[in-house]
C-alpha cells in the first residue's frame, strides 16, 4: 500500500504526464475499483467492461484531485468511479428514452401526486392530457416510459429544475456517505471471524465478554483480536 505522502507525490507526477506514476496508482488501487464496481454486477454489462469503466473514472480522479479538497484520495475517487459506471448504464446500458419524454414523464408524475393529494384519487388519462395540452396517446407513452430506468440524477427541462437526488432529504453529508462506503469495503476484506467481531462490537453494541461467549473464546482473546483487527483496518484506511 502506498503511503499518503508518496501517493500525493505520485498523483502530482501523474498529473504532469508521468505514465509510470499513473500506472502504479491504478495498479495499487485495483482493489478499490473492484469494490466499487461490484455493486453494479448483474446489470447486463460484463465484469471486464465494468472494470474498464471504473478505471476510466479512477483516472479522472487522478487528473482532477487536489490536496486542497481536504479529503483522502480514495474518498474522492469512489464517486468518480461509480459515476462513470452509472453514466454508462444510464446512457448506453439500457433501452433509451428521449430526454423530452423523460421530462414529460417526470412532470406527469409530479402532477399525479399533487392531484392525489388534493382529490384523494388518481387523475384519468384524459384529465392529464387536458392539463398538459397533449393527446391522450402521448400521456400513455410517457407513463409507459416510467417502466424504464429513469435516473435520479436526471432533471426536467424547467428552469432552475432539480434532480430527484437533489430533492431527497438527507441527514448525512456526501463525505459521510462516502466514508461509509469505504468503511464497508474495508470490513468486507476481513475474514469471517474478524468481520463477526467488528459487527458484534460496533454494530450490535456487544461487550467483549458477550462476543467471547458467542465465539466460545476468552474475553482476553477477543480483546487481543479486536486490537489487531482495528490496527489492520486503520492501515487499510490510511
Amino acid at each position: 500500500m502506498i503511503e499518503q505522502e508518496e501517493l500525493l507525490s505520485l498523483i502530482k507526477s501523474a498529473q504532469n504526464g508521468d505514465e509510470a506514476a499513473k500506472t502504479r496508482i491504478l495498479t495499487e488501487n485495483s482493489p478499490l475499483i473492484k469494490s466499487v464496481i461490484r455493486r453494479f454486477r448483474n446489470k447486463g454489462v460484463e465484469y471486464e467492461d465494468l472494470y474498464q469503466l471504473g478505471s476510466i473514472g479512477f483516472l479522472k480522479a487522478i487528473k482532477n484531485f487536489a490536496p486542497e479538497f481536504g479529503v483522502k484520495f480514495s474518498t474522492y475517487a469512489v464517486p468518480m468511479i461509480a459515476g462513470e459506471v452509472k453514466r454508462f448504464l444510464r446512457d448506453d446500458g439500457y433501452i433509451k428514452v428521449s430526454r423530452s419524454t423523460k421530462s414529460l414523464a417526470a412532470k406527469i408524475a409530479y402532477f399525479t401526486q399533487s392531484y392525489k393529494n388534493e382529490h384523494q384519487a388518481s387523475p384519468k388519462v384524459d384529465e392529464i392530457a387536458a392539463a398538459f395540452g397533449i393527446d391522450a396517446q402521448e400521456v400513455v407513452f410517457a407513463l409507459d416510459s416510467l417502466k424504464f430506468p429513469i435516473s435520479i440524477y436526471d432533471k426536467t427541462d424547467d428552469e432552475h429544475s432539480q434532480s430527484l437526488s437533489e430533492k431527497l432529504a438527507s441527514d448525512e453529508s456526501s463525505e459521510e456517505n462516502l466514508d461509509k462506503i469505504i468503511l464497508k469495503d474495508t470490513i468486507d476484506k476481513l475474514d469471517e471471524r474478524e468481520k463477526k467481531i467488528i459487527i458484534l462490537r460496533y454494530f450490535r453494541d456487544k461487550t467483549q465478554s458477550e462476543v467471547a461467549r458467542v465465539l466460545n473464546v476468552s474475553q482476553v482473546q477477543v480483546s487481543r483480536l479486536e486490537s489487531k483487527i482495528l490496527d489492520k483496518m486503520k492501515s487499510e484506511l490510511s
